[in-house]
């Protein structure tokens, strides 16, 4: 009895933390605004996930500030990461959608990405993700084997990111024949390239986003899939090559589960380095129940979006393993997306 009465104090001291915890957070939030910085142009599927986002979360947060948008291209997006690394606010009124290959920016592109990703406060990703290689239809290349004795452009916002990185990656492996064109703000950008002409075609398009925003073109067979960069294979890809089948050597599929371990935290909502312990745990908590919200579920369903979430203290987890990689994986990941 008297354990039991320790207990149900406990519990009650805790519950009583916790509800003035939310009534401290709420008299915080209430009347303000969250500013969340998008890492890419606007248009493409980390935009509309940012803002279905901002639409819905607020709700879940004690005192329901206002969640604002915006846009900031720049440096595939390495510009926003450093924004909120280093400029924006610690306290909770900043988040980010960031670039999923923020684990590992400062391994491949360290005169530029300064900055530890294991200090950012991941809030959570609402989903994991499979990138594809295209290629547009009127260029006669069905296999990466074509691309062997045959060159073709793509087009990328940068040459650290997963659009430059990739086809690099493809190239050093294989020696296929890509040229990166860099220089496009976002991946609709990119799409819109291919589409006119400009380039033959895209690396590192999420494949969940290219079924939700491209399905005619896969209806009407106007792109030819060729690669699938991911750890494994999509569900619905079964014939569609791995990159990871393209390892030639133990050490080189280490190193490619350096590059594509990023694939499993898609779309991060971060939260900057130094903010209290507590308030990051209420935005992760925010972020758990707005996954469960219906009007969420709805529309993300209408956009066709994808939601299969990843929590924030999962996402922390991903980032650990990935900066703890020996220096040897990460020297030949290195090597293979090394432009020549």
């Amino acid at each position: 009895m008297i354990r039991q009465a320790v207990m149900a104090a406990v519990f009650l001291s805790a519950s009583s933390q916790w509800a003035l915890a939310q009534s401290k957070d709420g008299e915080f939030y209430a009347g303000k605004s969250i500013n969340l910085l998008i890492g890419y142009a606007a248009g493409g599927t980390y935009d509309a996930t940012g803002r279905l986002l901002a639409r819905h979360m607020p709700r879940h947060i004690p005192g329901q500030p206002v969640m604002v948008p915006q846009n900031m291209p720049g440096s595939g997006g390495i510009k926003t990461i450093l924004h909120l690394y280093s400029v924006s606010p610690k306290d909770g009124t900043a988040l980010a959608m960031l670039s999923r290959s923020y684990p590992i920016e400062p391994v491949f592109n360290p005169q530029i990405a300064k900055y530890d990703p294991a200090r950012f406060n991941p809030i959570g990703s609402t989903s994991t993700e499979v990138s594809v290689g295209v290629v547009w239809h009127t260029h006669g290349v069905t296999s990466l084997n074509d691309l062997l004795t045959r060159q073709i452009t793509t087009g990328a916002t940068g040459t650290t990111d997963d659009t430059g990185r990739f086809p690099t990656l493809v190239n050093n492996l294989m020696g296929t024949k890509i040229k990166v064109i860099t220089g496009y703000p976002g991946g609709n950008d990119v799409t819109a390239a291919m589409e006119k002409g400009e380039v033959d075609a895209r690396f590192g398009w999420s494949w969940g986003s290219l079924k939700s925003r491209a399905r005619p073109w896969l209806d009407e067979k106007k792109i030819n899939m060729l690669v699938q960069m991911a750890l494994e294979k999509a569900s619905d890809l079964p014939d569609v090559p791995l990159v990871m089948d393209l390892a030639k050597s133990p050490l080189d599929r280490q190193a490619l589960e350096l590059l594509f371990a990023p694939q499993a935290v898609a779309w991060p909502l971060v939260a900057p380095p130094g903010m209290a312990a507590e308030r990051v745990a209420l935005l992760r908590r925010a972020f758990d129940e707005t996954m469960k919200d219906p009007a969420f579920l709805a529309e993300a369903q209408r956009l066709r979006i994808d939601v299969e979430p990843v929590t924030g203290e999962a996402m922390q987890k991903i980032v650990e393993r990935i900066v703890a990689f020996d220096r040897t994986v990460a020297d030949r990941a290195l090597v293979l997306s090394a432009v020549k």
